[in-house]
Protein backbone atom coordinates (compact mmCIF):
# COMPACT_ATOMS: atom_id res chain seq x y z
CA UNK A 1 0.00 0.00 0.00
CA UNK A 2 1.37 3.42 -0.95
CA UNK A 3 1.99 5.61 2.13
CA UNK A 4 4.41 7.96 3.82
CA UNK A 5 6.87 5.93 5.91
CA UNK A 6 7.33 8.75 8.45
CA UNK A 7 3.64 9.35 9.11
CA UNK A 8 2.48 5.87 10.10
CA UNK A 9 3.79 3.16 12.43
CA UNK A 10 4.18 -0.55 11.69
CA UNK A 11 0.99 -1.59 13.48
CA UNK A 12 -1.14 0.85 11.54
CA UNK A 13 0.54 -0.18 8.31
CA UNK A 14 -0.39 -3.82 8.87
CA UNK A 15 -4.00 -2.92 9.58
CA UNK A 16 -4.34 -0.68 6.52
CA UNK A 17 -2.49 -2.86 4.03
CA UNK A 18 -3.28 -6.12 2.27
CA UNK A 19 -2.92 -9.22 4.44
CA UNK A 20 -1.49 -12.45 2.98
CA UNK A 21 -1.02 -15.68 4.93
CA UNK A 22 1.13 -18.72 4.18
CA UNK A 23 1.87 -21.92 6.12
CA UNK A 24 3.21 -25.42 5.55
CA UNK A 25 0.09 -26.41 3.62
CA UNK A 26 -0.13 -23.16 1.61
CA UNK A 27 3.30 -22.43 0.24
CA UNK A 28 2.37 -19.63 -2.18
CA UNK A 29 -0.21 -16.91 -2.52
CA UNK A 30 -0.84 -13.88 -4.68
CA UNK A 31 -2.61 -10.56 -4.57
CA UNK A 32 -4.18 -8.53 -7.38
CA UNK A 33 -4.19 -4.77 -6.86
CA UNK A 34 -6.38 -3.10 -9.50
CA UNK A 35 -5.09 0.31 -10.59
CA UNK A 36 -2.30 0.69 -7.96
CA UNK A 37 -1.56 4.20 -6.81
CA UNK A 38 1.66 5.93 -7.73
CA UNK A 39 4.11 6.11 -4.82
CA UNK A 40 6.26 3.97 -2.53
CA UNK A 41 4.99 0.56 -1.56
CA UNK A 42 6.26 -1.34 1.50
CA UNK A 43 6.33 -5.03 2.35
CA UNK A 44 6.15 -6.13 5.99
CA UNK A 45 6.83 -9.76 7.02
CA UNK A 46 5.87 -11.40 10.31
CA UNK A 47 6.37 -15.00 11.47
CA UNK A 48 3.64 -16.40 13.73
CA UNK A 49 4.28 -19.55 15.76
CA UNK A 50 1.62 -22.21 16.24
CA UNK A 51 0.03 -22.32 19.64
CA UNK A 52 1.43 -25.78 20.41
CA UNK A 53 5.04 -24.54 20.26
CA UNK A 54 6.83 -22.82 23.08
CA UNK A 55 8.59 -19.49 22.90
CA UNK A 56 12.03 -21.16 22.80
CA UNK A 57 11.20 -23.12 19.66
CA UNK A 58 9.65 -20.11 17.98
CA UNK A 59 12.81 -18.09 18.40
CA UNK A 60 14.73 -20.63 16.30
CA UNK A 61 12.26 -20.66 13.35
CA UNK A 62 13.34 -19.22 10.00
CA UNK A 63 11.47 -18.74 6.75
CA UNK A 64 12.64 -18.01 3.24
CA UNK A 65 10.25 -15.83 1.29
CA UNK A 66 10.43 -15.02 -2.40
CA UNK A 67 8.58 -12.00 -3.74
CA UNK A 68 7.86 -11.14 -7.36
CA UNK A 69 5.73 -8.38 -8.89
CA UNK A 70 4.42 -7.88 -12.38
CA UNK A 71 2.12 -5.49 -14.22
CA UNK A 72 -0.59 -6.68 -16.57
CA UNK A 73 -3.26 -4.65 -18.40
CA UNK A 74 -6.04 -7.03 -17.35
CA UNK A 75 -6.40 -9.84 -14.82
CA UNK A 76 -6.33 -13.29 -16.39
CA UNK A 77 -6.80 -11.79 -19.85
CA UNK A 78 -10.46 -11.24 -18.87
CA UNK A 79 -11.36 -14.91 -19.24
CA UNK A 80 -13.77 -16.36 -21.78
CA UNK A 81 -16.54 -13.81 -21.27
CA UNK A 82 -14.51 -10.61 -21.45
CA UNK A 83 -12.14 -8.61 -23.59
CA UNK A 84 -9.18 -6.52 -22.48
CA UNK A 85 -9.49 -3.04 -23.97
CA UNK A 86 -7.65 0.25 -23.76
CA UNK A 87 -10.15 2.87 -22.56
CA UNK A 88 -10.14 6.61 -22.01
CA UNK A 89 -12.25 8.48 -19.45
CA UNK A 90 -11.89 11.96 -17.92
CA UNK A 91 -8.49 12.39 -19.53
CA UNK A 92 -7.12 9.08 -18.18
CA UNK A 93 -5.97 6.25 -20.41
CA UNK A 94 -6.32 2.83 -18.80
CA UNK A 95 -6.85 -0.85 -19.56
CA UNK A 96 -9.84 -2.79 -18.26
CA UNK A 97 -11.93 -5.88 -18.90
CA UNK A 98 -15.14 -5.32 -20.87
CA UNK A 99 -17.47 -8.15 -19.85
CA UNK A 100 -20.24 -9.67 -21.94
CA UNK A 101 -23.34 -11.79 -21.51
CA UNK A 102 -24.04 -10.49 -18.04
CA UNK A 103 -20.65 -11.48 -16.55
CA UNK A 104 -18.92 -8.97 -14.28
CA UNK A 105 -15.93 -8.51 -11.99
CA UNK A 106 -12.34 -7.37 -12.50
CA UNK A 107 -11.63 -10.40 -14.70
CA UNK A 108 -15.22 -11.14 -15.86
CA UNK A 109 -15.53 -14.19 -13.59
CA UNK A 110 -18.62 -13.18 -11.62
CA UNK A 111 -21.59 -15.11 -13.06
CA UNK A 112 -24.27 -13.66 -10.75
CA UNK A 113 -26.16 -12.10 -13.65
CA UNK A 114 -24.69 -14.16 -16.48
CA UNK A 115 -26.80 -15.29 -19.44
CA UNK A 116 -27.39 -18.99 -19.97
CA UNK A 117 -26.02 -20.81 -23.00
CA UNK A 118 -29.50 -20.91 -24.55
CA UNK A 119 -29.85 -17.12 -24.31
CA UNK A 120 -26.36 -16.63 -25.71
CA UNK A 121 -27.21 -18.86 -28.68
CA UNK A 122 -30.51 -17.03 -29.21
CA UNK A 123 -28.71 -13.68 -29.16
CA UNK A 124 -26.17 -14.88 -31.73
CA UNK A 125 -28.89 -16.19 -34.04
CA UNK A 126 -30.90 -12.96 -33.78
CA UNK A 127 -27.95 -10.69 -34.54
CA UNK A 128 -26.65 -12.80 -37.43
CA UNK A 129 -29.82 -14.04 -39.14
CA UNK A 130 -31.45 -10.61 -39.03
CA UNK A 131 -28.86 -9.51 -41.60
CA UNK A 132 -30.46 -11.85 -44.13
CA UNK A 133 -33.16 -9.19 -44.58
CA UNK A 134 -30.61 -7.53 -46.88
CA UNK A 135 -31.27 -10.28 -49.45
CA UNK A 136 -34.50 -8.64 -50.74
CA UNK A 137 -32.64 -5.33 -51.02
CA UNK A 138 -29.87 -7.01 -53.02
CA UNK A 139 -32.41 -8.71 -55.31
CA UNK A 140 -34.29 -5.46 -55.91
CA UNK A 141 -31.03 -3.59 -56.64
CA UNK A 142 -29.88 -6.22 -59.14
CA UNK A 143 -33.33 -6.37 -60.72
CA UNK A 144 -33.19 -2.61 -61.30
CA UNK A 145 -29.62 -2.66 -62.62
CA UNK A 146 -28.13 -0.99 -59.52
CA UNK A 147 -25.15 -3.32 -59.42
CA UNK A 148 -22.85 -1.05 -57.39
CA UNK A 149 -25.52 -0.59 -54.73
CA UNK A 150 -26.18 -4.33 -54.67
CA UNK A 151 -22.46 -5.01 -54.14
CA UNK A 152 -22.41 -2.61 -51.17
CA UNK A 153 -25.47 -4.28 -49.62
CA UNK A 154 -23.88 -7.70 -50.09
CA UNK A 155 -20.66 -6.50 -48.45
CA UNK A 156 -22.62 -5.09 -45.51
CA UNK A 157 -24.69 -8.25 -45.06
CA UNK A 158 -21.69 -10.60 -45.08
CA UNK A 159 -19.46 -8.64 -42.73
CA UNK A 160 -22.27 -7.64 -40.37
CA UNK A 161 -23.24 -11.30 -40.06
CA UNK A 162 -19.74 -12.52 -39.28
CA UNK A 163 -18.93 -9.53 -37.07
CA UNK A 164 -21.87 -10.26 -34.79
CA UNK A 165 -21.01 -13.96 -34.84
CA UNK A 166 -17.51 -13.06 -33.63
CA UNK A 167 -18.68 -10.39 -31.20
CA UNK A 168 -20.53 -12.88 -29.01
CA UNK A 169 -19.00 -14.24 -25.78
CA UNK A 170 -18.46 -17.80 -24.64
CA UNK A 171 -18.99 -20.83 -26.84
CA UNK A 172 -21.59 -19.25 -29.17
CA UNK A 173 -18.95 -17.47 -31.23
CA UNK A 174 -17.32 -17.86 -34.65
CA UNK A 175 -14.60 -15.60 -36.07
CA UNK A 176 -13.49 -16.01 -39.70
CA UNK A 177 -10.83 -13.30 -39.30
CA UNK A 178 -9.55 -10.85 -36.70
CA UNK A 179 -12.22 -9.15 -34.60
CA UNK A 180 -10.95 -5.66 -35.37
CA UNK A 181 -11.10 -6.30 -39.12
CA UNK A 182 -14.66 -7.61 -38.93
CA UNK A 183 -15.76 -4.63 -36.84
CA UNK A 184 -14.16 -2.14 -39.23
CA UNK A 185 -15.80 -3.74 -42.28
CA UNK A 186 -19.19 -3.86 -40.54
CA UNK A 187 -19.11 -0.18 -39.60
CA UNK A 188 -17.79 0.79 -43.04
CA UNK A 189 -20.46 -1.20 -44.87
CA UNK A 190 -23.25 0.27 -42.76
CA UNK A 191 -22.32 3.87 -43.55
CA UNK A 192 -21.65 3.10 -47.23
CA UNK A 193 -25.09 1.49 -47.56
CA UNK A 194 -26.74 4.70 -46.39
CA UNK A 195 -24.46 6.77 -48.62
CA UNK A 196 -25.15 4.92 -51.89
CA UNK A 197 -28.89 4.54 -51.20
CA UNK A 198 -29.53 8.26 -50.65
CA UNK A 199 -27.39 9.26 -53.65
CA UNK A 200 -29.24 6.71 -55.77
CA UNK A 201 -32.53 8.33 -54.73
CA UNK A 202 -31.20 11.69 -55.98
CA UNK A 203 -31.30 10.35 -59.58
CA UNK A 204 -28.07 12.12 -60.52
CA UNK A 205 -26.27 11.69 -63.81
CA UNK A 206 -24.26 8.49 -63.86
CA UNK A 207 -20.87 10.19 -64.05
CA UNK A 208 -21.58 12.49 -61.10
CA UNK A 209 -23.17 9.71 -59.05
CA UNK A 210 -20.22 7.35 -59.37
CA UNK A 211 -17.72 10.13 -58.66
CA UNK A 212 -19.59 10.83 -55.41
CA UNK A 213 -19.70 7.08 -54.69
CA UNK A 214 -15.91 6.74 -54.93
CA UNK A 215 -15.03 10.02 -53.25
CA UNK A 216 -17.44 9.41 -50.38
CA UNK A 217 -16.21 5.84 -49.93
CA UNK A 218 -12.60 7.00 -49.61
CA UNK A 219 -13.46 9.73 -47.10
CA UNK A 220 -15.68 7.41 -45.06
CA UNK A 221 -12.96 4.74 -44.98
CA UNK A 222 -10.46 7.33 -43.73
CA UNK A 223 -12.79 8.65 -41.01
CA UNK A 224 -13.60 5.11 -39.87
CA UNK A 225 -9.92 4.41 -39.42
CA UNK A 226 -9.54 7.53 -37.29
CA UNK A 227 -12.58 6.94 -35.06
CA UNK A 228 -15.03 4.28 -36.15
CA UNK A 229 -17.41 4.94 -33.25
CA UNK A 230 -17.59 8.69 -33.83
CA UNK A 231 -21.12 10.05 -34.23
CA UNK A 232 -20.22 12.25 -37.20
CA UNK A 233 -18.88 9.29 -39.13
CA UNK A 234 -22.52 8.34 -39.69
CA UNK A 235 -24.25 11.71 -39.47
CA UNK A 236 -21.80 13.53 -41.77
CA UNK A 237 -22.25 11.34 -44.88
CA UNK A 238 -25.99 11.00 -44.23
CA UNK A 239 -26.58 14.75 -43.98
CA UNK A 240 -24.43 15.53 -47.02
CA UNK A 241 -26.17 12.86 -49.13
CA UNK A 242 -29.61 14.12 -48.06
CA UNK A 243 -28.64 17.70 -48.99
CA UNK A 244 -27.50 16.48 -52.43
CA UNK A 245 -30.73 14.51 -52.87
CA UNK A 246 -32.96 17.43 -51.88
CA UNK A 247 -31.04 19.78 -54.17
CA UNK A 248 -31.48 17.34 -57.07
CA UNK A 249 -35.19 16.97 -56.35
CA UNK A 250 -35.70 20.75 -56.16
CA UNK A 251 -33.89 21.11 -59.47
CA UNK A 252 -36.23 18.54 -61.02
CA UNK A 253 -39.24 20.37 -59.57
CA UNK A 254 -38.10 23.62 -61.16
CA UNK A 255 -37.54 21.99 -64.55
CA UNK A 256 -40.84 20.05 -64.54
CA UNK A 257 -42.89 22.77 -62.81
CA UNK A 258 -44.37 20.29 -60.33
CA UNK A 259 -43.36 18.11 -57.44
CA UNK A 260 -40.69 15.43 -57.82
CA UNK A 261 -41.04 12.42 -57.59
CA UNK A 262 -44.09 13.17 -59.72
CA UNK A 263 -46.59 10.44 -58.80
CA UNK A 264 -48.51 10.18 -55.53
CA UNK A 265 -48.24 6.37 -55.70
CA UNK A 266 -44.46 6.65 -55.46
CA UNK A 267 -44.81 8.73 -52.30
CA UNK A 268 -47.55 6.70 -50.62
CA UNK A 269 -46.42 3.16 -51.39
CA UNK A 270 -42.63 3.55 -51.46
CA UNK A 271 -41.08 6.75 -50.13
CA UNK A 272 -43.21 7.26 -47.01
CA UNK A 273 -42.95 3.61 -45.84
CA UNK A 274 -39.21 3.64 -46.52
CA UNK A 275 -38.63 6.92 -44.70
CA UNK A 276 -40.84 5.79 -41.82
CA UNK A 277 -38.90 2.54 -41.48
CA UNK A 278 -35.59 4.43 -41.48
CA UNK A 279 -36.81 6.94 -38.87
CA UNK A 280 -38.04 4.15 -36.58
CA UNK A 281 -34.70 2.36 -36.98
CA UNK A 282 -32.81 5.51 -35.97
CA UNK A 283 -35.12 6.01 -32.97
CA UNK A 284 -34.60 2.41 -31.83
CA UNK A 285 -30.83 2.70 -32.23
CA UNK A 286 -30.52 6.09 -30.53
CA UNK A 287 -33.10 5.96 -27.73
CA UNK A 288 -34.14 2.36 -27.01
CA UNK A 289 -30.95 0.33 -27.41
CA UNK A 290 -29.22 -0.55 -24.13
CA UNK A 291 -26.64 -3.08 -23.07
CA UNK A 292 -29.35 -5.35 -21.67
CA UNK A 293 -31.66 -5.40 -24.73
CA UNK A 294 -28.90 -5.03 -27.35
CA UNK A 295 -29.57 -8.45 -28.88
CA UNK A 296 -33.18 -7.63 -29.65
CA UNK A 297 -33.11 -3.93 -30.47
CA UNK A 298 -30.06 -4.19 -32.72
CA UNK A 299 -31.70 -7.07 -34.61
CA UNK A 300 -34.75 -4.84 -35.13
CA UNK A 301 -32.35 -2.14 -36.38
CA UNK A 302 -30.98 -4.58 -38.99
CA UNK A 303 -34.49 -5.49 -40.18
CA UNK A 304 -35.79 -1.92 -40.39
CA UNK A 305 -32.72 -0.52 -42.17
CA UNK A 306 -32.57 -3.32 -44.73
CA UNK A 307 -36.33 -3.13 -45.24
CA UNK A 308 -36.23 0.61 -45.86
CA UNK A 309 -33.76 0.10 -48.71
CA UNK A 310 -36.32 -2.04 -50.59
CA UNK A 311 -38.82 0.85 -50.53
CA UNK A 312 -36.39 3.72 -51.10
CA UNK A 313 -34.51 2.44 -54.16
CA UNK A 314 -35.96 4.26 -57.19
CA UNK A 315 -37.10 2.37 -60.29
CA UNK A 316 -34.32 1.83 -62.79
CA UNK A 317 -34.79 3.00 -66.35
CA UNK A 318 -33.01 -0.01 -67.85
CA UNK A 319 -35.06 -2.26 -65.61
CA UNK A 320 -38.36 -0.79 -66.79
CA UNK A 321 -37.39 -0.92 -70.45
CA UNK A 322 -35.77 -4.34 -70.65
CA UNK A 323 -37.19 -6.54 -67.90
CA UNK A 324 -40.78 -5.46 -67.31
CA UNK A 325 -42.35 -6.04 -70.71
CA UNK A 326 -41.42 -5.94 -74.42
CA UNK A 327 -41.51 -2.55 -76.03
CA UNK A 328 -44.02 -3.62 -78.72
CA UNK A 329 -47.38 -5.37 -78.30
CA UNK A 330 -48.95 -7.64 -80.88
CA UNK A 331 -51.81 -5.18 -81.26
CA UNK A 332 -49.51 -2.51 -82.66
CA UNK A 333 -49.09 -0.39 -79.51
CA UNK A 334 -45.66 0.52 -78.19
CA UNK A 335 -44.21 1.39 -74.76
CA UNK A 336 -42.78 4.92 -74.77
CA UNK A 337 -40.67 6.65 -72.16
CA UNK A 338 -42.13 9.83 -70.71
CA UNK A 339 -39.07 11.63 -69.36
CA UNK A 340 -41.04 14.53 -67.94
CA UNK A 341 -43.23 12.33 -65.72
CA UNK A 342 -40.55 9.68 -65.06
CA UNK A 343 -43.05 7.04 -66.28
CA UNK A 344 -43.55 4.61 -69.15
CA UNK A 345 -46.84 4.92 -71.06
CA UNK A 346 -48.59 3.25 -74.02
CA UNK A 347 -48.39 5.37 -77.15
Amino acid sequence: MAMDANSINCGEALSLGYLLKMNTSLLSTYLHVPYPETGRWYLSLQILCPNDKGSDDCGKETARVGVSTELSPCIGDCGVYGECRLLRAHGYLYAACVCKAGWSGWSCTDDTHALSYQKQLLATLLLTLSNLVFIPAIVVAVHRYYFVEAAVYLFTMVFSTFYHACDQPGVAVMCIMEYDTLQYCDFLGSVLSVWVTVLCMARLKSQLKYVLFILGSLLIAMSMQLDRRGLWNLLGPCLFAIIVMLAAWVSQCVKRHHCYPPTWKRWVFFLLPGIGSAVIAIAVYAFLETKENYYYTHSIWHILVAGSVVFLLPPGKQHLRLWFWPRKFTCGYQICSNIKEDLYVVC
